[in-house]
């Protein structure tokens, strides 16, 4: 039996699917008599569209495959394809898109929906040539009408080829959805599909195995049969590491190969061990199971360094969705020990301390996502983050201290909040220009399938919509957009207008600031040392040398009230026996006019980082890419669910 995964467009291009390769290595090791390979349809997409009109960028894919995610852009582009249209809805995405993609942009978007239909039928005839049995495709962000596009023209070619599709956009009800809509795709994999997936293979041998597959939507005569998903996610010990084989030879072929670093995708958990208590009110990435489970730590660090080894690659993309904290003393270790000079992205909770800070640093997770999301602990208690607006400019100083490049998004328009919330996070954003800014403007937030606010309407989102890209995108009625979006539509809540514009005028102007603002601190023992260069203040250099102050600035490393203060002053040899609280006010007052520190709920918190070469810690290895809008923001995490195909 011969299988071809195909990983096709908008899926990034400097990234191997770890869907498919964990797909990959399933099926060649669980599955006698079965061979399968990966066609990277998405390297052939950018390879192909730069014959067709040369000056199509790296940076060009990258907004049509992550930035303009809450538009739908990548979708629509192959919705041409998908309805035999080159002119499908064009007009209605015209109207509704002009503003927020702008001339060029939009012009682009049209000129690629116009040809999608050429590369797809293209794509198609190569993969029918090759004689496969089945076709897998995966679907993740804006895969889907590329990935239906594809299957439907295999299946007009040669309709004896079983097409099959999973991942992300397939869990749960979307892809009851997806099969149920969509009749040339045979089989639809819903979960985690390293079991299900050749199982599903087996059955084909065996018919009677079929009912059995759990999650997978069938066919009896032309009604979907959906199979009762698992109610148990896979133990740690049952996740494949994923072969990758084939995807550098690729790129290495590819026009992408000079324009791109490319990295390697690596996971060593899977679910939230903080959704499991606290399920973040608007996060729905986990989908089916938020349970987590984690890797051994010798099994995963002899994953990291086996595939650096191999493919002699040291960037790579921890796709876990928070970080285990076993890591930090068990796997980091080890890493530090190896002496491999690694670049890792990895997402963590964002109150972790400094000390497990720098052991991330050192281990070479260079680039983090800590999920800040707000600067302010009202706001941050209606998402249930379990942070406060101190811990998470803690985070954003000791990332600086410790070399890490911060990566994070603020969040707006969450119910019950209100312009009180955002007025002193404003107030204080010129004293915080020297660290990392969100990566981009703020953004009103999205309601998520999957998500407490898309389940449980009493929090204050009621009458959802699927979103407008899946109107513009598919020909479907209204109930079948709705078990198929991930993204829906629903009145706005919290605060909008002249805030947002405040919010978004001090964002602006703090990234602008961010690339030549400078504070620091030089703790000498007996003298702290603090030199600035930001905009709004004006001096340029500070010594403490009073006992009291170096104890009370040293104790401010963690968010405090003034009464905690008052009585750790106390406590602290050397400081005279503490201050009192009228002293402590004035203290506290006079620093924060110096932009010293931060207060957010009645506790303050210095914001003065520890030297590092910081200049060039500017520059963002990763290459994050922002959207051209400052409406649309750029997606918190990437789904990680390697169901296939």
């Amino acid at each position: 039996m011969q299988v071809l995964l195909v990983n096709m467009p908008f899926s990034p291009i400097d990234l191997p699917s770890l869907a498919l390769g964990i797909l990959k290595r399933s099926v060649n090791e669980r599955v006698p008599g079965a061979r399968a390979e990966v066609l990277h349809g998405n390297l052939d997409y950018y390879d192909w569209l730069n014959a067709q009109e040369p000056g199509f960028t790296a940076a060009d894919y990258a907004y049509y495959a992550l930035s303009s995610y809450f538009l739908g852009c990548g979708d629509w582009v192959f919705s041409s394809a998908l309805y035999d249209d080159p002119e499908w809805r064009a007009a209605e995405f015209t109207e509704t898109m002009s503003r927020p993609l702008g001339e060029e942009r939009l012009a682009q978007t049209l000129a690629l929906h116009r040809s999608a239909g050429e590369f797809v039928r293209d794509l198609a005839e190569r993969v029918v040539a090759r004689k496969p049995d089945v076709v897998g495709f995966t679907s993740t962000f804006q895969q889907n009408t590329a990935a239906l596009a594809a299957a439907r023209h295999i299946k007009r070619l040669a309709p004896e080829i079983v097409t099959v599709m999973g991942g992300a956009n397939c869990d749960g009800t979307q892809g009851e959805a997806v099969h149920r809509n969509f009749p040339f795709v045979d089989y639809v994999v819903r979960g985690e599909g390293e079991v299900a997936f050749p199982e599903l293979l087996k059955g084909l041998r065996d018919s009677s195995v079929l009912p059995g597959v759990a999650g997978l939507c069938r066919r009896e005569e032309t009604r979907t049969v959906a199979n009762p998903m698992s109610t148990a996610p896979l133990p740690p010990a049952a996740i494949l590491p994923p072969d990758y084989t084939g995807y550098f030879e690729r790129l290495a072929a590819s026009a992408a190969g000079s324009e791109i670093e490319p990295k390697l995708v690596v996971e060593g958990a899977r679910g939230c061990w903080w959704g499991e208590k606290h399920h973040c009110t608007f996060c729905g990435l986990n989908g089916s199971f938020m349970k987590f489970r984690s890797k051994d730590p010798e099994v995963f660090f002899e994953e990291i360094v086996s595939m650096a080894r191999r493919h002699r690659v040291l960037d790579m993309y921890v796709v876990d969705n928070i970080l285990d904290m076993g890591y930090v003393t068990s796997l980091l270790p080890r890493l530090i020990e190896s002496g491999y000079d690694l670049r890792m992205h990895v997402e963590i909770k964002a109150n972790m301390r400094r000390e497990q800070l720098q052991i991330l640093a050192d281990a070479g997770l260079v680039h983090v996502q800590p999920g800040i999301e707000s600067l302010n602990s009202r706001v941050l208690g209606l998402m249930d983050k379990g942070v406060s607006g101190c811990q998470n400019v803690r985070m954003l100083r000791d990332g600086a201290s410790t070399g890490l490049s911060i990566s994070w998004n603020y969040l707006y328009g969450f119910p019950e909040e209100q312009e009180s919330d955002y007025d002193p996070v404003i107030e204080q954003i010129p004293a915080l220009e020297h660290l990392n800014p969100p990566s981009d403007l703020s953004a009103r937030i999205a309601i998520e399938r999957f998500s407490p606010y898309f389940n449980r309407p009493e929090l204050g989102f009621s009458d959802l919509r699927a979103a407008r890209p899946y109107r513009l995108t598919y020909d479907l009625p209204e109930q079948e957009l709705f078990d198929l979006a991930y993204i829906f539509d629903a009145p706005q809540r919290g605060v909008g207008g002249k805030t947002v514009k405040r919010l978004n005028d001090a964002l602006r102007a703090w990234k602008d600031a961010y690339p030549v603002s400078r504070l620091v601190q030089h703790d000498l023992g007996d003298r702290i040392v603090l030199l600035n260069r930001r905009r709004a203040f004006d001096w340029t250099s500070l010594v403490l040398s009073d006992p009291v102050e170096l104890a009370a600035f040293r104790l401010l490393a963690q968010p405090r009230t003034p009464a905690a203060l008052v009585r750790r002053l106390a406590e602290e040899p050397g400081s005279r026996g503490g201050a009192g609280p009228v002293d402590v006010d004035a203290l506290l007052h006079r620093w924060h006019a110096l932009g010293l520190l931060f207060t957010d709920a009645g506790q303050y918190v210095h914001v003065a980082p520890l030297p590092v070469n910081d200049e060039v810690l500017r520059l963002h290895f990763m290459g994050s890419v922002v959207s051209d809008s400052p409406e649309v923001p750029v997606p918190a995490s990437r789904p990680t669910a390697p169901a296939p195909a």
